[in-house]
């Protein structure tokens, strides 16, 4: 797993990656999808910019490890002589005068903790995409001069040693608040203390609310709070990943920039959090969705958006950065914003769907919300049966694909529980007879009876991994003989080893190397469903066994080396660890 050794901490407004060694090696501000100030993940070894690193002179030994149930990630550094300090990293995250306190900021506390020990602290900020910044010095902090932005470091290390990139015995906790360009309200220690002491508080809140299951809840409770790192709170979007051009494999050119706002990746993730009842972040995410929906008048929705709803997210390559060990291109911006992908309509009414019947919601949906929804069903009922790119954004083709026209399908199906909770028969009849319709289209132009099994387009017989979604979707029941036969399809067809490949053909980019690490997770939902409950533990165990130190997983996987790869820490694989482990784990009232 070499190079994803990787910690994110993060406040919802901004994150970083912190690697094996300490250092921030990603993260952009003012957001996530911003300027790069970390650049070094897709730079050189050797790069003079874009890191942040505090250094035990000597070291020996590093472990790191996050303090319980929050994002906030303490590193200790040990020499051969005994001498050790330890480096507590977060973004402060609390509520602060009645109003969520999320700033662009980052906070390390360095503590001697044996010895005494020498340190070297080495800031190096980037600006446009791997450029190094102008830097002008004040008494008691520095600045970074970015294009778009100036950050402050304020701090009580010695400003000398700083500057100088020195090595230097620290004999106190030293405390460093780099953030926005204004000067740092009250006493540094004390304040950043307390920053530290409530942002846990916060966080441990937070879990506790969680319905977790008995067994793998480190797992779910890792995984949660890192999915909560991918929303930005601010607008309640949730990105796909905190990285781009991470590779699918090596060499690849699959390098794609997962910083937005997908339709598709975020109705999943509100699906798996909901089943833990962690309700903010639906709760946010539908405030998203509703000025989407609003926007787009009853016409085209795009596949993603920028968090701040941003349509137009051009594509481009940023030259000065080589890319993940030296794999470019690295890419800002995402051409797929410009694709036709059906499957959006259903998973945006999926969404929305459970807000008219929860009534622990703080603001639950109304009449008016259903008749936006509607504008949505209608584009679903024009769209089921025309091509699209389909979920794995093909480039180049075009087909008609049952996934997306079974999510349009489950948008108008689930149009017709709204209406039946808002009492509105005359339009649950409406929305349920055109889903019997859909319905049947889509059986007699998926299914295959000379090799008994659902294709996943209609004018093909192709297997893909989406179509074991029709289990999720309730579109195929698991006692279904066609569901049965497709399962075994698909698994004969693309599992390799303990993995799932999306598909085994050529796309735009030729054969795909790696197993998608989502539809491995289908599989097990898929296994357990029907009967096989066994395998279905045994490959979540593999699955879980996979995750990086930081006890997560990123995009893609490689099944003969198993090293992980793709955009990272990626959202549908932290989604695939919670549904799986609330799925397979024994209820609690088996210790009761």
């Amino acid at each position: 797993m070499s190079g994803m050794d990787l910690w994110p901490i993060g406040n919802c407004q901004v994150s970083a990656l912190v690697d094996a060694t300490g250092r921030f090696v990603w993260g952009c501000v003012p957001r996530v999808d911003g300027d790069p100030a970390f650049s070094a993940l897709l730079d050189r070894e050797e790069a003079e910019t874009g890191f942040w690193s505090i250094e035990l002179d000597g070291a020996v030994s590093t472990t790191q490890h996050y303090l319980r149930n929050t994002p906030i990630l303490v590193t200790r550094h040990q020499d051969a002589d005994g001498n050790a300090v330890e480096i507590t990293d977060f973004c402060p995250r609390f509520m602060r005068d009645g109003r969520a306190y999320r700033p662009t900021a980052f906070v390390r506390i360095v503590r001697p903790v044996a010895g005494s020990p020498r340190i070297r602290v080495v800031t190096r900020i980037a600006t446009d995409w791997g450029r190094p910044t102008s830097i002008t010095q004040g008494s008691n902090h520095i600045r970074f001069l970015m294009s778009e932005q100036t950050l402050r470091l304020t701090t009580d290390a010695p400003i000398d040693h700083l500057r100088l990139e020195d090595h230097f015995r620290i004999e106190r906790p030293l405390h460093f608040f780099l953030g926005p360009d204004e000067s740092f309200a009250g006493r540094l220690q004390d304040t950043v203390s307390q920053m530290l002491e409530r942002t846990a508080e916060e966080w441990r809140l937070w879990v506790r609310g969680l319905n977790i299951p008995l067994e793998w809840q480190d797992v779910v409770i890792r995984a949660a709070i890192t999915l909560k790192l991918c929303q930005h709170e601010p607008t309640g979007a949730i990105v796909a990943a905190l990285t781009t051009s991470l590779p699918e494999h090596a060499d690849s050119g699959r390098n794609w920039d997962y910083r937005y706002c997908w339709i598709r990746d975020a109705y999943y993730t509100v699906q798996a959090l909901n089943r833990l009842g962690a309700l903010d972040v639906l709760e946010g995410y539908l405030g998203y969705l509703r000025n989407i929906v609003d926007a787009a008048k009853g016409g085209h929705i795009q596949p993603l958006y920028g968090v701040g709803r941003e349509a137009t997210l051009v594509e481009r390559a940023a030259t000065d950065l080589p890319g993940y060990r030296g794999m470019g291109p690295v890419r800002v911006g995402n051409q797929a914003y410009e694709q036709v992908q059906h499957d959006a309509y259903g998973q945006i009414v999926l969404s929305n769907v459970q807000a008219f019947f929860d009534h622990r919601l703080l603001r639950m949906a109304t009449v008016e919300d259903f008749h936006a929804l509607e504008r949505v069903g209608e584009r679903a009922w024009a769209s089921y049966d025309k091509p699209d790119a389909g979920l794995w954004e093909l480039r180049t083709k075009a087909h008609v694909h049952t996934y997306s026209a079974a999510m349009c399908w489950a948008a108008c199906d689930r149009l017709g529980n709204a209406a039946r909770a808002l009492g509105l028969a005359e339009r649950e009849a409406f929305w349920n007879d055109r889903a019997a319709t859909m319905r049947r289209a889509i059986e007699g132009a998926a299914w295959r009876p000379e090799t008994q099994r659902m294709s996943a387009t209609f004018g093909g017989d192709d297997l893909d991994a989406s179509i074991i979604q029709l289990l999720d979707l309730r579109f195929l029941a698991p006692e279904d003989r066609r569901f049965r036969s497709t399962l075994y399809a698909v698994e004969e067809g693309l599992r390799r080893g303990s993995h799932m490949l999306r598909y085994a053909t050529e796309d735009d980019f030729g054969l795909p190397h790696t197993a998608f690490n989502v539809c491995t997770f289908w599989l097990i939902e898929a296994l357990h469903a029907t009967g096989r409950a066994e395998d279905a533990r045994v490959l979540f165990e593999e699955m879980v066994a996979r995750r990086t130190p930081a006890g997560l997983l990123s995009e893609d996987i490689d099944p003969a080396t198993g090293e992980l790869w793709g955009n990272y820490p990626q959202t549908y694989s932290l989604v695939g660890l919670i549904n799986c482990a609330v799925m397979l784990s024994r209820p609690w009232t088996a210790v009761r």
